[in-house]
């Protein structure tokens, strides 16, 4: 099992930035894919991005892509979203997830992830 504590969620305006973090513990990290998936109040948990287990692979929900940037630092045990050009609709919470198996293929669903964090809140304000 691995721990997940996300980070860098808050309050900023439209059009702002933000940079979501996840640090990650307990197990061999470099070895699992990662993703990121946000609930608003009222809505399902929704897929937003993932990268690979070696970080040659990236997937963007369409509703995300273009103002959103993956990446991993596999020597720190973290995943970073950065969300650029934030709209009132971005907000949500925001919860990091690890692959369910080591060195397999994620992909946009809930099932491929084993583990997640507690998640952090993000509010975009018009």
């Amino acid at each position: 099992q691995v721990q997940l504590v996300e980070s860098g969620g808050g309050l900023v305006q439209a059009g702002g930035s933000l940079r979501l973090s996840c640090a990650a513990s307990g197990r061999a990290f470099s070895s699992y894919g990662m993703g990121w998936f946000r609930q608003a109040p009222g809505k399902e948990r929704e897929f937003v991005s993932a990268i690979s287990w070696g970080g040659k692979h990236t997937y963007y929900a369409d509703s995300v892509k273009g103002r959103a940037t993956i990446s991993r630092d596999n020597a720190k045990n973290t995943v970073c979203l950065q969300m650029n050009s934030l709209k009132p609709e971005d907000t949500a919470v925001y919860y990091c997830a690890a692959g369910r198996y080591p060195q397999a293929t994620i992909g946009r669903s809930e099932a491929d992830f084993g583990s997640w964090g507690q998640g952090t809140q993000v509010t975009v304000s018009s």
